[in-house]
């Protein structure tokens, strides 16, 4: 069933992911980013940062609606178990039922478009808007033009991301309740949820709406073109802010939402013709993480990114959004996914509270001694002490000050063991990367600070 067991987990440090997420939207100029966290059914983090419209000034709030992207897609698919669980279709329909014309529509299922396995071709697998998404398309033109041709596979047999598949289940769900398909999403997902700050499609202009920024070859950030009518829909027409996307994810995990059986449809990775498994369900990623499952989907439209992840045996959650496109948030997106993930993971013990600076601060404090080859030799534990010979200090300081001061540092995992605060920093050079592994004692003792090639 959808209904975890419950476990006791432990708080995520928001004040250190806060100091995170600022220094990100300066070090990787994000323009606006938003997140939410919920941590054991409840959420306890959600902030935004930036600006939602640069020329105007804007700042980003709890209410500013993001474009979710492909995020849209879990709640498509939600569409249509909830019709099946109605009993007005079933996901093993053939496409022939509501698409006759369309290729090889007896052999393929909403199931297959569901989980992107009907060879169906993708219309939109460029990063930019080019120049037929200019222009507005009906969407049975589209789904016309882009599943009446020839497939890109024989159906079932592989796994290939398709747009496409994803408009034809919008219509299919306008055909069967013969509303269109916000107001079906609306009625049965939207409202039962409580998600008063998500709409379907917006116009510009529309109240709380962040302008989506987009660049090139790292350029100044400039507005974002946004696709015409008729190319989004069901497959990324979502408009909304993490705190919603958050009571989303509780609804869904806490079994709020679909009943069980549907829930687990929508959870199975998708077995293939000869017997693969590919780790992606209905519109959700499917992970396993030592022990953990973790689900989740990125989302990107012109001018926004989305990322939504849930941990459902802690009802947990991590929602990021941003309105630029031109950005690499991939490691951004894991990096906050880690932090929740490592204070919740099971069999984990407790990380150590450390009395003195941040693990961040504590390493590019370090750095500098070795640089200036003067070790505060009273910060040291007994060993590590011994250790840093005379002679080490000075061939570390001949190497590392060569390096200058470094551009970026992250702290890539934070973990324990025997009792100490593990710490893994990254450090980015002008022309090199370098890895630092940082032991710190309760105490504030540091018992090693080594530092590898990267």
């Amino acid at each position: 069933a959808a209904e975890p067991t419950p476990q006791r987990v432990r708080a995520l440090d928001t004040k250190a992911l806060d100091e995170f997420l600022a220094r990100q939207l300066t070090e990787k100029a994000f323009v606006g980013l938003s997140v939410a966290i919920v941590e054991d059914g409840k959420t306890t983090f959600a902030r935004g940062y930036g600006k939602s419209a640069l020329k105007a000034d804007v700042p980003v709030s709890a209410a500013t609606l993001f474009a979710a992207g492909s995020v849209t897609k879990q709640f498509a698919c939600a569409c249509v178990l909830l019709l099946a669980e109605d009993g007005k279709l079933s996901i093993h329909d053939k496409v022939a039922k509501y698409y006759p014309d369309l290729t090889r529509a007896r052999d393929i299922s909403l199931y297959d478009l569901m989980t992107h396995v009907s060879g169906y071709p993708d219309y939109y697998p460029l990063d930019f808007i080019d120049r037929r998404m200019e222009k507005t398309i009906a969407l049975d033109r589209l789904i016309q033009d882009y599943a009446g041709g020839r497939l890109d596979f024989e159906p079932g047999t592989r796994w290939s991301y398709s747009n496409t598949g994803y408009i034809i289940l919008g219509r299919v769900v306008e055909k069967v309740t013969s509303k269109p398909f916000d107001q079906f999403l609306t009625e049965r997902i939207l409202k039962p949820v409580g998600m008063t700050h998500t709409v379907f499609e917006p116009r510009k202009g529309h109240k709380d709406l962040a302008l989506g920024y987009t660049s090139f070859a790292l350029g100044k950030p400039e507005e974002a073109v946004r696709e015409a009518d008729g190319w989004i829909h069901a497959a990324g027409g979502l408009f909304t802010t993490p705190s919603d996307l958050a009571k989303w994810d509780l609804a869904l995990m806490e079994g709020k939402l679909l009943k069980p059986e549907s829930y687990q449809i929508m959870i199975a990775p998708r077995k293939l013709a000869d017997g693969r498994v590919r780790n992606y369900a209905c519109g959700l990623g499917i992970v396993q993480r030592d022990g953990e499952t973790i689900i989740r989907h990125s989302g990107a439209v012109s001018g926004f990114l989305a990322y939504n992840a849930m941990l459902p045996r802690t009802r947990s959650a991590v929602v990021v959004m941003t309105n630029c496109d031109h950005l690499d948030a991939g490691s951004l997106n894991t990096e906050v996914v880690n932090r929740l993930f490592q204070a919740q993971a099971a069999d984990t013990p407790e990380i150590p509270k450390i009395k003195g600076p941040a693990p961040r601060e504590a390493a590019l404090d370090l750095l500098h001694q070795m640089q200036a080859g003067e070790i505060k030799r009273d910060q040291l534990g007994e060993e590590f002490n011994h250790f840093l010979t005379p002679d080490r200090v000075a061939g570390a300081k001949d190497r590392l000050k060569a390096l200058g001061e470094p551009e970026k540092v992250e702290v890539e995992n934070v973990a324990e063991r025997g009792g100490m605060e593990v710490a893994v920093i990254r450090f980015t050079f002008k022309n090199t990367k370098v890895k630092g592994s940082l032991y710190r004692t309760p105490d504030g003792k540091v018992q090693q600070f080594l530092l590898y090639g990267s």
